[in-house]
């Protein structure tokens, strides 16, 4: 059931994500976007193998958690500026709450390289992916419209 709902979070956020870019002006607001929508491609990756939707393939997920990772480590410096667009789904309270923002982030960071450096299965991968829609669901719900 909770892997389901992982892996269901990880589509939805992709699919969103990709529909929010159009129209988008702000470059700064669009840069966040696409490393978002690229975080979400790589979940919708390890989603695929955890639901057996694809083959499992180690070194696959471990460049879709090191993916993930990188671009959980470079979130703070993309919302350093307070930039808006009417396509932004990023609460102003990112701004005000700027360090637990970049805490939540480091967790991300942590959570994906610690599968990037130990996924052997697709248990591994159900395991982690389970982590990572968490520390990503901790953000989104204060963060993100």
């Amino acid at each position: 059931m909770r892997k389901g709902l992982v892996v269901a979070l990880g589509l939805s956020f992709a699919a969103s994500v990709a529909l929010a870019h159009t129209g988008v002006k702000n470059m700064t607001v669009m840069k966040r976007m696409e490393a978002m929508q690229s975080m979400g491609d790589s979940t919708k990756v390890l989603g695929q193998m955890a639901k057996g939707e694809r083959t499992f393939n180690a070194e696959t997920a471990r460049a879709a958690a090191l993916a993930i990772a990188r671009h959980a480590a470079e979130t703070p410096v993309l919302f350093e500026e307070r930039a808006e667009d009417p396509k932004d789904e990023a609460k102003p309270v990112i701004w005000e709450q700027f360090e637990d923002f970049a805490t939540k982030s480091e967790k991300l960071e942590k959570v994906a390289m610690r599968l990037a450096g130990s996924v052997e299965s697709v248990d591994d991968v159900r395991a982690g992916l389970g982590e990572i829609g968490a520390a990503c669901k901790a953000c989104h719900e204060v963060y993100r419209e």
